[in-house]
């Protein structure tokens, strides 16, 4: 099975893919993403020079408070956002390529808010439960969510479309939310919630980001040796069984793969929406429909988005923050309404 072959069909839908774009998107933006991880731990209450971040990364005094604060508050806050930007891209670009719906994202179809019903239960029934099993019931979460927005969508008479997929995910989001915001009040967690909704990698600790690294770095390799098969299932399932795919095969992996990174991210930010709605639909536009340059390169633009949303948090109204999920919302919104009237323009 090869990408040339069907490109070569004329029915066939061209594959475009611009290699070199893609290679200074990636190479660039890994040193873009180091200069706003520099940015990102110097910002803060107390701005630290440049090269104190350095000296505190490469030559750590435990004497120093500048050191601590970097080692022990900053530096993992960073990687965490970059981390969970890319989980969220990846998990927006595999879920899109695979349903061929523009609207598919985390946030829209249902993994945020059935990761935050099942964490919900867990604060109310298991409160002080370690971040690995939080990691694991919000994985189960997501799967809920997501099994729930697709049933309810493919109950309507014509099918999954994009944008009935799009509001059976609202409706269901605002059911969860609603149970989730219902338990928290009944319980008395509304505060541990809230800031879960808001969304945000303010305390954000060592612990965390050695229990999350593996699961984002195994889902991100999981997706770039999955990406043929995805480009090819992007050109539809009957172009992709002709070629000899195994469709239903490559659709579980690439949902389970989406779970994994979407699930880890929520556990460890909170409900961040539209980072796996803008991003891929960026990547796509600048290197064409080539998965196995979109995944790449959506990953790099995703942690850029986070970590340069964080530092906007941090300088909007200094000495508060303002929620990551909201400035990150304030481009994702519009640009969900402009898919949206779109995709009803084609129906």
């Amino acid at each position: 099975m090869s990408l040339s072959a069907a490109s070569t069909d004329a029915p066939r839908p061209k594959l475009r893919s611009r290699p070199l774009v893609a290679s200074f998107i990636i190479f660039g933006g890994l040193a873009a993403l180091l200069l706003g991880l520099a940015v990102s731990v110097s910002v803060g209450a107390a701005d630290i020079k440049l090269s104190t971040v350095w000296e505190a990364v490469f030559n750590f005094n435990p004497k120093l408070t500048q050191h601590q604060i970097i080692q022990e508050l900053r530096l993992p806050r960073a990687l965490a956002g970059a981390l969970v930007g890319v989980g969220f891209a990846v998990s927006g670009a595999i879920m899109q390529g695979m349903t061929r719906n523009p609207l598919a994202d985390p946030g829209l179809l249902g993994i945020n808010a059935g990761a935050g019903f099942v964490l919900a239960l867990c604060f109310a029934f298991f409160p002080g439960l370690p971040f690995h099993y939080l990691i694991l019931f919000s994985f189960a979460g997501a799967a809920i969510g997501t099994g729930l927005v697709y049933g309810v969508s493919s109950m309507s008479k014509g099918g999954l479309s994009p944008v009935r997929l799009a509001l059976a995910g609202a409706a269901v989001s605002a059911l969860l939310v609603a149970l989730s915001e219902g338990i928290a009040i009944y319980f008395h967690i509304s505060q541990d919630l809230a800031f879960w909704y808001a969304g945000g990698v303010a305390g954000t600790k060592w612990l965390q980001i050695k229990i999350v690294w593996p699961w984002i770095v195994g889902g991100i390799i999981g997706a770039l040796a999955l990406s043929r098969s995805i480009t090819v299932l992007s050109l539809g399932d009957e172009i992709a069984a002709g070629l000899g795919q195994r469709t239903g095969w490559v659709k579980i992996a690439g949902m389970l793969l989406s779970l994994v990174l979407a699930g880890t991210s929520v556990s460890a930010v909170g409900a961040v929406g539209f980072v796996g709605l803008v991003i891929p639909h960026v990547a796509r536009a600048l290197v064409g429909v080539d998965y196995r340059w979109i995944i790449p390169c959506s990953g790099i633009l995703g942690a850029l988005l986070m970590v340069t949303a964080d530092i906007g948090a941090r300088m909007i109204n200094p000495p508060f923050e303002t929620p990551i999920g909201a400035l990150i919302a304030l481009i994702g919104v519009p640009f969900f309404l402009y898919l949206a009237r779109k995709e009803r323009r084609e129906l």
